[in-house]
């Protein structure tokens, strides 16, 4: 491993991290909140909500009643007045379920003078859930969804018609109570309603556009699912204000500005990156190959977005250590030139890596261990073969949660 442009891709991520993470964004989403006289309550739901939350009662001195639903291991610490839950993801479990239902609770019984404080993240689909159907039937949609490839826009809209919560009928269940929403975009384009499915957001997509991902991708429903499937979302809400705070295209920008000071020119490719993570790695390499035959050099190309994982096997990763280790082939034997890649969250697919790095050295080090590229992949074992080549990124559960960014670092030849 190049232990010099390691450190530089280290530096780079904790950088563009940093730059994304909720506390000032949440500040200065709070300036223009003013409640109606009556009680906040604060709602917080997604992988940043213990984060988004805390930013948000130091801000305010204090919140009358409160409740966080996060990601298991995400809960930093105490919230005065908030009770804080952890829950499953990205396949919701029986606490997922349990700790929605409290929120629930809290805002039923609120007047018009009362105002919901609603702080929605990245993971909010699977954490911040009531479904209409059994939670075995959930699990298995959602399961079925992540096998097949579908995307977060796909995923969201099917589950969103199984749910008391999303697709705008949290806000109906808030009301006669406002609603302000301060949402931390984890989606391409930063479509409210896609976002954590959107709770507190009139929803845009239609049943055929639900009938339509049940086509494509086959999925096997019961009669009770494809009955909600059928019924129409709220299409207009009369009580919620939203702020968007934090999107990709911060932390591309971020992570561009790093690359700059560290001494190599940065090159935007996309912030809508959104294909299969195998081939986006592959893609990112070629990129290196190419320009070091042409003699370019100190140069890094920047895609932010989330890509999708097709899983062929049984083993254990995510999409960016999945785009590190594709990379691998076309950069052999480069000096100097690596691809890493990172979720933001800090967490990537099931495991406890924000991403995957890859350079010139990667490939020999993992046939060295007779471990073949295109044979992991095949298996999705990147974790397993990327932690024995020294390529795992770790830090953490950040707190923030918008997107992905890969880099293609071209050195000096």
């Amino acid at each position: 491993m190049n232990e010099q442009l390691r450190e530089v891709a280290d530096e780079i991520v904790r950088a563009s991290i940093q730059a994304v993470l909720p506390d000032k964004a949440v500040a200065r989403a709070l300036k223009d909140f003013s409640g109606r006289g009556g009680k906040t309550v604060l709602v917080a739901a997604g992988k940043a909500a213990w984060q988004m939350a805390h930013a948000a009662v130091d801000s305010l001195g204090r919140v009358d009643d409160g409740i966080v639903i996060t990601k298991y291991d995400h809960v930093a610490g105490d919230i005065p007045g908030v009770r804080c839950c952890e829950a499953g993801h990205p396949v919701p479990d029986e606490n997922s379920f349990a700790a929605t239902g409290k929120a629930l609770e809290l805002v039923r019984s609120l007047t018009e003078e009362d105002t919901v404080l609603f702080l929605l993240s990245g993971g909010g689909s699977a954490l911040f859930e009531q479904p209409l159907v059994s939670g075995e039937e959930l699990q298995d949609i959602t399961r079925q969804l992540l096998a097949c490839g579908a995307d977060i826009v796909e995923m969201n809209t099917i589950r969103k018609r199984l749910s008391a919560v999303k697709g705008g009928r949290f806000a109906k269940e808030c009301a006669p109570a406002s609603v302000f929403a301060i949402v931390l975009s984890d989606i391409l384009g930063d479509p409210l309603d896609m976002i954590a499915s959107g709770p507190a957001c009139p929803d845009s997509s239609t049943c055929r556009d639900a009938l339509a991902v049940v086509k494509k991708y086959g999925l096997k429903l019961s009669d009770r699912v494809m009955e909600l499937l059928n019924e129409e979302t709220p299409k207009s809400l009369d009580n919620v204000t939203t702020k968007i705070t934090g999107s990709v295209r911060e932390l591309c920008a971020a992570a561009g500005a790093k690359c700059r000071e560290l001494g190599y020119e940065p090159v935007l490719l996309t912030d809508r990156l959104s294909c299969e993570a195998r081939e986006a790695g592959s893609f990112l390499g070629s990129i290196l190959r190419t320009q070091a035959g042409n003699g370019i050099h100190n140069t890094a190309w920047i895609a932010g977005g989330e890509c999708v994982v097709h899983l062929t096997g049984k083993g254990l990763g995510g999409r960016n250590q999945e785009l590190a280790l594709a990379a691998a082939p076309a950069i052999a034997g480069l000096r100097n030139a690596a691809v890493f890649s990172v979720g933001s969250d800090g967490t990537d697919g099931p495991t406890d890596a924000a991403g995957g790095y890859a350079d010139g050295d990667t490939l020999k080090a993992l046939a060295d261990k007779g471990l073949a590229v295109s044979d992991v992949l095949q298996d999705n074992d990147a974790y397993h073969a990327l932690k024995k080549a020294g390529g795992l990124i770790m830090t953490g559960p950040t707190g923030t949660n918008v997107n992905d960014v890969a880099i293609a670092l071209l050195g000096e030849g």
